[in-house]
């Protein structure tokens, strides 16, 4: 939550409209990804494996339209490259643009695209996106 401050949406992120997703999340969520698709792999059986892949597969196309989005404004690169361990300028870009992971998903769901095609500028953020992070 931006300013410590509770959440007005009690804390829901997982069916949140609300929450936003970073160039700084980047590596956070490429993370994530790997721990589930370990997790799915280990599981003791097909279905159970199906099953995990199934409850992360929204994740995972918000996680591939976050990339598609970072690369479309030529952030990728930064977010790749951003060391979490060290103090950051959380006014740089890399952490003020965000985007609703509902859009995020719903990018990663068109296909391949050439980035820069400018179709991500209206997912931006607004002060009410920028309340859940």
């Amino acid at each position: 939550m931006v300013d410590g401050g509770a959440c007005p949406w009690n804390l829901n992120c997982h069916s949140c409209d609300k929450f936003v997703m970073s160039g700084a999340d980047l590596l956070y969520w490429l993370r994530k990804r790997e721990q589930w698709q370990t997790l799915a792999e280990r599981a003791p059986d097909d279905a159970t494996a199906d099953y995990l892949h199934q409850v992360f597969e929204p994740t995972a196309r918000a996680i591939d339209g976050l990339e598609k989005a970072l690369a479309g404004l030529g952030l990728l690169q930064d977010a790749l490259a951003l060391d979490l361990r060290r103090p950051q300028d959380y006014f740089h870009r890399m952490w003020s643009t965000a985007f609703r992971a509902a859009d995020l998903a719903a990018a990663a769901e068109y296909g391949e695209g050439e980035y820069g095609e400018g179709e991500y500028g209206e997912h931006a953020t607004t002060n009410d996106e920028e309340a859940c992070a």
